[in-house]
């Protein structure tokens, strides 16, 4: 069961007087990508390939629509990569976090996810006997999970993987080693790895497919990939729906535990474990609550929860959600095929 040290604060990792902030260069994103609307293309569920889709609902001008068959909700139509690559390339929201809101937050995302995710990491390296030569992280951002292992000294080198402009830089000010482009872009030839570990990445991709056959390619036989992502089946998105903030421009796909197994498996991969180890879903909905963003009506054993007895039982709540593979956020390793 969660205690009030280990429970993590929203607040603690995007420090509300920098929102502000963050909400206009975002929007100026926004405005930038939707000016190329006409540009987007339509394609077929990036877990299970179907083209079979229903409307969920619109938001920021985007439409989302969930798989018949496997109940992945994904963006259709979407940026072309090229489009992507524009967007992450000239985004003013990613230069403000990079110089404010990581700065801001870094200690206790180091402390509370950034550590924990590294041991953790090295945990299960250890756990699955895969040999620790080289990692790759993919998405690397302010660079300090790759500091992290680092840290840990288990691996003789380590990746960041970073196409972001300013953070790619700051990767490099840290002394890492930085490969500056998308993993998709990234010749194979001689880059070979034992781990790979993307975090909050898959959503963001054109095609995860892609991604992660590519991915496959770079391991070693045997190597074992991290992925964590939104889980569209857990609390904060089924209840919030186009409410919550996981759902927004840079996010387009949306997997479950089920469908994101299902395509690792279809790309080379021996999915091992499968979890959701969220610690904020139940104070993302209590937030959007008290701040008339969402109502609960009709829904009393959700306003008592979130609402009249959060202290006493709020915790224990999202430790139920984590422990049920209820939450949010999902976590799966793979094992690629030997």
């Amino acid at each position: 069961m969660s205690t009030p040290s280990q429970t993590l604060s929203e607040s603690e990792i995007r420090p509300d007087h920098l929102l502000k902030g963050h909400a206009e260069r975002y929007g100026a994103d926004i405005a930038r990508l939707l000016a190329h609307k006409d540009q987007f293309v339509p394609v077929a569920c990036p877990a299970c390939g179907a083209d079979d889709a229903r409307a969920a609902f619109d938001k920021l001008e985007l439409t989302y629509v969930v798989c018949r068959d496997c109940e992945t909700m994904y963006v259709n139509p979407r940026p072309t990569p090229e489009l992507l690559g524009m967007y992450y390339a000239q985004s003013e929201n990613y230069a403000y976090w990079n110089k404010h809101l990581f700065p801001a937050s870094e200690d206790v995302r180091r402390e509370r996810i950034f550590r924990p995710r590294a041991e953790r990491v090295a945990e299960i390296f250890a756990r699955y006997g895969v040999q620790s030569d080289t990692l790759l992280e993919i998405g690397a951002g302010f660079g300090t999970f790759c500091e992290e292992a680092r840290r840990l000294g288990i691996f003789r080198r380590v990746i960041a993987v970073e196409p972001t402009p300013d953070l790619a830089e700051t990767c490099r000010q840290r002394g890492l080693e930085v490969i500056e482009k998308p993993i998709e872009q990234i010749s194979t030839e001689g880059l070979r790895v034992d781990a790979i570990a993307c975090f909050e990445v898959l959503e963001h991709i054109f095609s995860p497919r892609h991604f992660l056959a590519t991915c496959a390619s770079v391991l070693n036989p045997g190597g074992l990939i991290v992925i964590t992502c939104p889980s569209v089946k857990g609390f904060d998105i089924a209840v919030l729906g186009k409410a919550s903030n996981s759902v927004d421009v840079e996010h387009l796909n949306y997997f479950h535990p089920v469908s994101l197994s299902r395509l690792a498996m279809e790309n080379g991969f021996e999915v091992l474990e499968v979890s959701t180890p969220g610690k904020l879903d139940a104070e993302l909905v209590r937030k959007k609550v008290l701040a008339g963003e969402f109502a609960l009506t009709g829904q009393p054993f959700l306003q008592q929860v979130l609402i009249d007895e959060w202290d006493r039982v709020g915790a224990s709540f999202q430790q139920f959600l984590a422990d049920q593979g209820l939450s949010s956020h999902l976590w799966l390793i793979a094992r690629k095929a030997a």
